[in-house]
């Protein structure tokens, strides 16, 4: 199953608050203008530690599960723990922290040079807009990330 389908059991890093962890670091990318950079790093530790969690969780699942040896179990568990890892890496870090990151600097130099706004309401304008930006952004990325891994990654490990 790929990380965007659901099933008929509650996944916590899925299904409930949780999920949010994983977009600590496009929250840090739009508060780049107004908070130190180990704030912004700090916010990647905390969303590549829920791509670790949950990686783990759904190579503990899979390890959980029937399988007919050991070989087809550890190959099992490999792929399930991998494909999460990728999938989370790309769709919840990756692409949008790039994302967030580049809109919030684009929006700050088209204020800069359009606008006369001091610099603390055109940083807090700047991270505003960044954060209102995410929910719009997060969709579309999964499932950028869903059909280019099916064409991929997936296609590899699950011949």
């Amino acid at each position: 199953m790929s990380p965007i389908e659901s099933s008929d059991e509650k996944d916590i890093f899925r299904h409930t608050p949780v999920r949010f962890l994983g977009y600590a670091n496009e929250v840090g990318e739009a508060f780049r203008s107004l908070v130190k950079p180990v704030v912004v790093k700090f916010s990647y530790v905390v969303a590549f530690g829920y791509v670790a969690a949950d990686s783990i969780d759904k190579g503990f699942i899979e390890s959980q599960k029937t399988h007919v040896n050991t070989t087809e179990k550890t190959k099992k568990v490999a792929i399930a723990t991998v494909d999460t890892v990728l999938w989370q890496t790309f769709a919840s870090v990756l692409i949008p922290g790039f994302t967030i990151n580049r809109f919030c600097f684009s929006t700050n130099m088209l204020l800069q040079k359009s606008t006369k706004l001091p610099t603390t309401v055109r940083k807090w304008t700047v991270t505003t807009l960044g954060l209102a930006t995410i929910p719009f952004i997060v969709h579309p990325i999964d499932t950028f990330v869903e059909e280019t891994m099916n064409k991929t990654a997936r296609k590899v490990y699950n011949e």
